[in-house]
């Protein structure tokens, strides 16, 4: 026996969280990407609005992890975002305390 027009249908949504979680993530993956980028074309010789621009890219990743988290925890909800979100914003952590580890070690 065949199912004929099977569909299933859902009120399951993303979260807005995992949504904000996101787009946390590409904002603070953009801004870490412009200062390492302008960085490297001045040789090094970089305005102090970079480092504040980094540090708020920190807080800003930190803030999208507790979202994606927060958003993992609801029921009935699609989690693309939520996951995405906590990959981007743990990434950019993971690039900040690569630079910060460059600079405090550089020979």
């Amino acid at each position: 026996m065949s199912r004929k027009n099977s569909y299933i249908f859902t009120n399951k949504e993303h979260t807005q969280k995992g949504i904000m979680s996101t787009i946390l993530g590409i904002i603070s993956l953009a801004t870490l990407a412009y200062a390492v980028i302008m960085s490297y074309r001045q040789a090094g010789d970089i305005p102090r609005q970079y480092g504040a621009a980094a540090m708020l890219v920190m807080f800003f990743a930190f803030a999208g992890i507790v979202l994606g988290v927060l958003s993992k925890t609801e029921r009935d909800k699609y989690y693309l975002f939520s996951y995405l979100g906590i990959v981007l914003n743990v990434l950019v952590l993971a690039a900040i305390s690569v630079i910060l580890y460059a600079g405090a070690y550089a020979v």
